[in-house]
């Protein structure tokens, strides 16, 4: 069995709260809940942000 690497567990989890922050900005905008949209917005930021950040290679990658 292939072990998956870390990097890319914790980059598919970033996937997913980035999801979910869109999914909450937009449940926001149509609501007009401004701590929906604020939350979702940086939940989506912060999940591409990371997801960019995993996937990034290192210079000590030796694959």
């Amino acid at each position: 069995m292939i072990r998956a690497e870390p990097k890319i567990i914790c980059a598919v989890v970033a996937v997913f709260v980035a999801l979910a922050g869109l999914a909450g900005l937009i449940h926001g905008m149509l609501f007009d809940s401004t701590d929906f949209v604020r939350y979702g917005a940086a939940a989506l930021i912060s999940g591409i942000a990371c997801f960019v950040l995993l996937l990034n290679p290192t210079a000590c990658d030796d694959s």
